[in-house]
């Protein structure tokens, strides 16, 4: 991945309703949903396996993502996704892969 296509998976998703409490915010939501997606798209099943993946390759995620706090728990994935506005996830998502698709 570029340092171009960084910046512009990353800018899809910041500032978007992050529907957590702040005193809950271990870990950022970009960090959270981009995970999430690389993980499916390199097979995952589920938030265990989200979190396993996150694990395995965090050196590699750190090169794009700032996970402050390491990579969050399966719990996290799962109370981060069962909150999240299901519409605005795959505006969000379409966004990526027009800017993807853009920068070919």
């Amino acid at each position: 991945m570029e340092e171009v296509s960084k910046k512009s998976v990353q800018s899809v998703f910041e500032g978007r309703e992050d529907p957590r409490i702040d005193r809950t915010k271990l870990h950022q939501l970009e960090d959270i949903i981009l995970i999430a997606i690389v993980a499916v798209i390199c097979g995952a099943e589920g938030w265990v396996d989200s979190e396993a993946f996150g694990k395995a390759k965090e050196e590699w995620l750190k090169t794009f993502l700032a996970l402050p706090n390491g990579i969050a728990s399966h719990d996290s994935f799962g109370r981060v996704f069962a909150r999240i506005d299901a519409q605005q996830f795959e505006q969000c998502f379409r966004e990526l892969g027009a800017k993807l698709e853009r920068e070919d």
